[in-house]
């Protein structure tokens, strides 16, 4: 019984499209990531280039400015499905007025989709279903899931067609204002078309509008009907230009073959066909025959050139609508391969391979080509009158600096001279290009522009200045990391030079390869050691990416606070700092108890040493305790707010003004217990559930703003103020308030029964917003949203708005606090109203999946006493940051391009927290730490939080293929591939050992790293005595026509003498063995107790042991008859795992006296698998293998079971569809046990029986799409739980594009044998999208009593079982 749950989203970019989807004017793209579906807005962002000569001027420089353009996520959204394919659709109505969007899924799936302003997300128009089985044709024809869908629209939008199956092609219409699709439009009696209206709907009997279906009735039909030569279909796509939807087809009548050249040269045809979408007839337009067997894509081409382009491995063949042909070859490949006459430019040595060609939508047509290693080149169209006349390719030079790392895997022009590639093996980006005749004309440019501040970038480019920043292209100054590339490409044939930049970057992890678990070492500032208490035990280090863009990437759920100082105060409660204006100093203001018990404050001031306390003077530390500390008017006053009197420092921090909260100067029961500053206003929370705004006038004093009748007598939570200069919420405003100042400062105020109320401070008389539902935390909250029949509010205990971003992009939220310390994130947003006379303000929930040690510990005192856990941190290492102290720390951070992210502090407990500015330290901040200390910290350096983990890349450079993390050394081990100069007969690749800027070992020519591996062997026949060493398995690639060898190596680390100046060269790979074997060495792994490895060599599995000599000395083995790519072994025991991709699972077992390595079981059905595991649970051990079409599969040895013939065949309990082909399973060491607590009495003896406690074990899956999965053990009381909460989940959540979540994870003809199926951790995770009442609901479902347990549960499958990653 196991759960599986995506743990981080995929990175990789497969699909993408361009369109205006939020509205009819905005400019969107549409990113597709295996089943994340993600909406990006575009934004254009100008700033100062850096200067990077050096140089001193004697007269200023003029402005260097670079123009940039962003990528700004909107949504996203996690599908139940595999995404296929992206295609923009014009609809004749859509919600937005944009256009619609239309997503191709696995297994023949159509869905249709729009934009929602209502809901600020996607909204389902339809959904098709294309999987009958009458569609199968002969009993051998492949399935539709083995099949490849392709997807295209016609450029008119009047049709679309997807490609599934072997031969189907299914046709969806869509209607249009005024064809003949649009129902009623056809008059029968006159036999003629007609449009009876130009408006989409017509009005009936009760003036309503009768609405149009966006699309007709799809249907089916068979490639061999259309024409019965297309009986081995390649490519199909719709072509520009036509009346009638019109598309080509590029098919053969004979299977093409690289090996069959000399009997089926040139087999493929290229036919176009014009649909008649009424009769469902075709008219075949044209043909081309004896076309070159490499074709495979058909990109169309719209005005000027128009046609289509063919291109192929070798080759590039333009076809116009009249059939005139012309191509150019692009390396010395395709005069051999074909005798289609092609003009050769075989000196290029290009090679199409997986290459993607985009228009870079200039009037002469030229094309960008990206190939596969990331190289760019030109694809020039020569114009002869209205024709073409030729084609050539010019590479883009170089000069040593890649713009890209890596091939693309999908393309879509953003705008002019902007095109975003994406890639599915590294880091997807917006490149931007310019050409050299826009180069020439010279137009106004930024330097001569008297910029103002009023005037934003879309202002400027409005006016139709260039996208392009002159500036930056006619400067002679080299910029750091934005230098342009140019093509090299001659004028005489009429082709442009291009140069070309990248302008933003979408963070990718995929592909995740290899996976080690290491003990992490952090250090602080200074060199010194953190102490354990603060450290995490281990961290996750896997490879990622491919090519130039592979590296060694260090991953955590969590983040460790780069300690930059402790500066060893003692009972420190709560500390801030702040910048003085004119002294330009630091100053730390500290709150805490005396040893006496007495409430102080102290005042610091940094030093060289740490910090010094301010002498006695206006800081006076008995006037009590201090609740918060903020700065008024851009920080001309500090302002110290007391439990009962506020006092405020000038510039220079001399006391200004003491404003008593009351008469009585000891009041007894009325005291501030928290505070919010903005502007010149402070809002001051009583704990008589009252509220004080104080206002700073011109001089700085503070005097209290009059309230209204309606706050003065309200009851209060918590507040916050929140500056809208920008006008986000758009709220109303009175006409007499409308030029008072502070018209734009607005306060949220949480009632005690949970209601949200919004004032505007220049009108203090009424709230402009009122929500009463908001304690019920609704996945939409609006001013009339109610629950009805339910009490299950949630207790929340503080509200904070403010903005939360990165330097590209800043929006404002609201965060709730509850008392549990839950945090709950809403993102305001303007929905249309019903008459169209304007828009209503609405929050969208974001989705809160982090469980607080509070709520599983069931201890929520902590949180109930601190009033103000929530603090805003700007600017902190780029990033507006919200930080909640607590037993549970943790910081929602934010980028352009990801979704808010509540990602956890691995420290063990912050006292309180706050931003720490001074001179040195900007970008940093104060924490208070459990035992009372205060330190300075920052976020560590050159990090990544796009995925809600912290990920970080070591090392970048060659490709790496293997590593492993020699612990003794604390060293890397990395086996890399370089490009080496090709010698026949071996191979062009030169794999060798690179360490940390250490050692080196070089292999020869031809010698491929498979596997590298961290043992502890047996080094001493004599003394038994074992060490940890590094075992690598390698394979010699000589040609087809010889046999594979194959070699394994053992190293040692050793120490040596360093080189001067060089101290990481102080330890060298020691060669301990070398042994050569017949057959590749693919997998590598310890077996036993006495020291020996498990070595996968050929066909063969055999145990060896290394000898003193230097030798291997095999023990014992067993014929596999195939190469076997997995072989794993259960820690101690010799029970090992051998799996490949043709005989699926063998069940093995090694010991020691005698040696012997023998079979017990094997998988009874063909799986052709990819990565398999153990999973220990309890008493049982399952086997699970998850094979390349990333089904999961859970095997069992159970020689009992009639069913496996006396254990002959491994019981098949459930399969699973993980919807990503998987890279490697690891599982993760045993949790530790849990330890009940002592008795009352120390003395007296527990005669109590133990319980027995399910120790759940977990499986770590990683995958080609980047993202990272947990399966995790379930007890069957779990299980059960489990179980029925997601059926209760799968009922009640919405699910984007209408998709069935039970039926993505099913897997069709499963011959299991009635096991338990894998619960979907991906629908239990979504349980904090649900509104309290919706919990007490479905905690009910579940039979829990409370839902403290129901989340124990979801943490343990969520990623709980990864404490030793976060060491909380």
């Amino acid at each position: 019984m196991q759960c599986l749950t995506q743990l981080t989203p995929p990175t990789a970019v497969s699909h993408c499209v361009s369109l205006p989807f939020l509205s009819s004017s905005a400019n969107n793209l549409i990113v597709a990531k295996n089943s994340l579906l993600q909406v990006f807005s575009l934004k254009s962002i100008v700033s100062d280039a850096p200067d990077t000569t050096g140089k001193t001027r004697s007269k200023p420089a003029r402005r260097e400015r670079v123009q940039n353009t962003k990528l700004v996520l909107v949504a996203q959204h996690e599908l139940s499905g595999t995404i296929t394919g992206l295609s923009r659709v014009k609809i004749i109505r859509s919600k937005s007025g944009g256009e619609a969007l239309l997503v191709a899924l696995k297994d023949a799936k159509l869905s249709l989709a729009e934009w929602d302003p209502e809901r600020y997300g996607i909204s389902t128009i339809s959904i098709h279903y294309y999987e009958r089985e009458d569609l199968q044709g002969i009993p051998w024809a492949p399935t539709v899931g083995q099949c490849a869908n392709h997807l295209t629209v016609d450029p008119s939008s009047r049709c679309a067609v997807l490609k599934f199956g072997a031969r189907h092609i299914a046709i969806l219409p869509f209607h249009q204002a005024g064809d003949d699709l649009v129902m009623g439009d056809y008059d029968a009696d006159t036999n003629s078309n007609h449009p009876k209206s130009t408006d989409s709907a017509t009005k009936g009997a009760n003036g309503e509008a009768n609405l149009q279906p966006a699309y007709g009735a799809s249907f089916v039909l068979s490639l061999l009907a259309l024409d019965p030569s297309l009986i081995h279909p390649i490519h199909l796509t719709f072509l520009h230009g036509y009346r009638e939807p019109t598309f080509g087809v590029l098919s053969s009548q004979v299977a093409a073959s690289a090996s069959l050249l000399h009997e089926r040269r040139d087999p493929l045809s290229y036919t176009v066909y014009t649909l008649d979408l009424e009769q469902r007839e075709s008219t075949t337009l044209l043909s081309i025959t004896k076309l070159p067997y490499d074709l495979h894509t058909i990109l169309p081409l719209p005005a000027p050139i128009g046609g289509a382009l063919l291109v192929g491995l070798n080759e590039i063949i333009h076809v116009d609508q009249s059939g005139k042909t012309n191509g150019v070859a692009v390396n010395e490949f395709t005069l051999k391969s074909t005798g289609f006459s092609l003009p050769s430019e075989a000196h290029l040595g290009l090679r199409l391979e997986g290459c993607i060609i985009e228009q870079l939508g200039t009037p002469n047509g030229d094309m960008l080509i990206v190939l596969r290693s990331g190289d760019l080149a030109i694809l020039h169209f020569r114009i002869d009158g209205r024709s073409v006349s030729g084609l050539s390719v010019h590479p883009v030079q170089n000069n040593e600096n890649h713009v890209l790392s890596t091939g693309a895997s999908c393309s879509a022009s953003v705008g002019r001279g902007r095109i975003f590639v994406g890639s599915e093996d590294g880091d997807s980006v917006v490149l931007g290009w310019l050409s050299g005749a826009n180069k020439l004309k010279r137009r106004r440019s930024f330097a001569d522009m008297n910029l103002d501040e009023s005037i934003s970038v879309e202002d400027l480019f409005a006016e139709g200045e260039d996208l392009e920043d002159e500036d930056d292209l006619y400067s002679t100054e080299k910029v750091a990391g934005e230098a342009p590339i140019q093509s090299d490409s001659p004028t005489e044939d009429g082709s442009v030079d291009y140069s070309f930049r990248i302008h933003d970057s979408l963070v990718s992890l995929a592909p995740l390869a290899d996976v080690k678990l290491v003990s992490a070492r952090p250090v602080l500032k200074d060199g010194k050691g953190r102490s354990q208490q603060d450290a995490p035990k281990q961290e996750l280090l896997v490879t990622t990416g491919h090519g130039r863009a592979s590296a060694l990437t260090k991953l955590s759920p969590g983040i460790v606070p780069y300690t930059s100082k402790s500066y060893g105060l003692a009972n420190v409660q709560s500390a801030w700092s702040s910048l003085t204006k004119n002294a330009n100093k630091c100053i730390i203001i500290t709150s805490g108890s005396e040893d006496y018990g007495e409430e102080q404050s102290h005042a610091y001031t940094l030093s060289a040493g740490g910090v010094e306390e301010l002498p006695d003077g206006d800081f006076d530390p008995t006037a009590g305790a201090t609740v918060a500390v903020g700065t008024l008017d851009s920080g001309s006053r500090i302002v110290q707010v007391l439990k009962n009197e506020i006092r405020a420092y000038d510039e220079d921090f001399s006391l200004a003004q003491i404003f008593p909260l009351s008469e009585d100067p000891a009041p007894a029961d009325l005291n501030v217990i928290a505070a919010s500053f903005a502007e010149t206003y402070v809002l001051l929370t009583m704990d008589d559930s009252s509220i004080r705004i104080l206002k700073a006038d011109e001089a700085g004093d503070l005097e209290e703003v009059e309230q209204g009748e309606m706050l003065s007598k309200g009851k209060w939570v918590s507040g916050s103020l929140f500056d809208d200069s920008n006008d986000v919420f758009r709220l109303e405003t009175d006409e007499e308030d409308e030029d008072e100042e502070g018209g734009s400062m607005l306060m949220f105020l949480l009632t005690t029964e949970g209601g949200l109320q919004i004032f505007r401070l220049s009108s203090l008389k009424k709230p402009i917003y009122t929500a009463t539902s908001l304690s019920f935390l609704p996945a939409f909250l609006s001013d009339d949203f109610t629950v009805r029949r339910s009490a299950a509010k949630e207790t929340i205990a503080e509200i904070i708005v403010t903005e939360i971003g990165d330097s590209v992009s800043k929006a404002p939220y609201m965060i709730l606090r509850s008392a549990t310390d839950d945090l709950t994130i809403y993102q305001p947003y303007q929905t249309p109203q019903g008459n169209g006379s304007g828009s209503s303000l609405r929050f969208l929930k974001s989705a809160t999946r982090r469980t607080s040690k509070s709520t599983l510990d069931g201890d929520s005192s902590d949180s109930e006493q601190r009033a103000q856990a929530l603090q805003a941190l700007h600017d902190l290492d780029g990033y507006s940051t919200v930080f909640m102290s607590g037993i549970s720390p943790s910081v929602i951070i934010k980028s352009a391009s990801s979704t808010p992210e509540i990602v956890p502090l691995d420290v063990s407990s912050m006292k309180s927290v706050s931003s720490f500015q001074s001179q040195d330290t900007v970008r940093s901040f104060l924490y208070v730490d459990d035992q009372g200390d205060l330190k300075s910290a920052q976020l560590p350096p050159d990090s990544s939080y796009i995925s809600g983990w912290r990920s970080q890349k070591l090392f970048s450079g060659d490709e790496i293929v293997a590593f492993d993390y020699h612990e003794k050394t604390d060293r890397y081990v990395l086996g890399t591939n370089q490009k080496a100069t090709f010698k026949l007969p071996e191979d062009e690749l030169h794999p060798e050992w690179s360490g940390e800027a250490g050692d080196s070992y070089p292999l020869e020519l031809g010698e491929v790293i498979m596997c590298i591996k961290t043992m502890s062997l047996e080094v001493s026949e004599h003394t038994h005595a074992r060490q940890p060493l590094i075992a690598v398995g390698t394979s010699l690639i000589q040609g087809e026509d010889l046999p594979a060898k194959g070699r394994i190596y053992i190293f040692d680390i050793i120490n040596v003498v360093p080189e001067p100046g060089f101290p990481e060269t102080g330890l060298k790979l020691k060669l301990i063995a070398k042994e050569e074997v017949k057959g590749a060495v693919t997998s590598l792994t310890e077996i036993g107790t006495e020291g020996f490895l498990l070595a996968a060599q050929g066909q063969k599995c055999m145990v060896r042991g290394l000898k003193e000599d230097g030798t291997l000395l095999p023990v014992a083995f067993i014929d596999t008859q195939c190469y076997v790519t997995t072989a794993k072994e259960l820690d101690g025991t010799g029970l090992c795992i051998l799996a490949d991709a043709v005989k699926g699972v063998w069940f093995a077992g090694y010991t020691e006296d005698p040696y012997q390595l023998r079979l017990f079981g094997k998988s009874a059905q063909h799986i052709e698998v990819v990565a398999a595991e153990f999973m220990p649970d309890g008493e049982n051990l399952y086997i699970i293998a998850v094979d390349a079409e990333g089904i999961m599969h859970v095997l069992q040895f159970e020689p009992h079971n009639p069913k496996s013939l006396t254990g002959q065949r491994l019981l098949h309990l459930s399969s699973y569809n993980t919807g990503a082909y998987p890279s490697i399973m690891t599982l993760l060491p045993q949790p530790p046990t849990f330890n009940p607590p002592p008795p009352a009495d120390p003395d007296a003896m527990d005669t109590s029986t133990p319980t027995p406690t399910h120790i759940p074990f977990s499986i770590l899956l990683t995958s080609q799409t980047g993202s990272i999965s947990l399966l995790t053990s379930l007890s069957p009381a779990s299980y059960r739980t489990l179980s029925a909460l997601q059926a209760y989940l799968t009922n009640t959540l919405p699910h984007p594009l209408a998709l069935n979540a039970r039926a993505y994870r099913a897997v069709e003809a499963d011959q299991t044998i009635g096991g338990r199926a894998i619960l979907d951790g991906d629908v239990l995770k979504r349980w904090m999208e649900l509104g309290s009442w919706k919990r007490v609901e479905g905690v009910g479902r579940a039979g829990m009593e409370a839902e403290s347990e129901v989340r124990e549960l979801l943490d343990q499958v969520a990623g709980g079982g990864l404490g030793l990653l976060r060491g909380i």
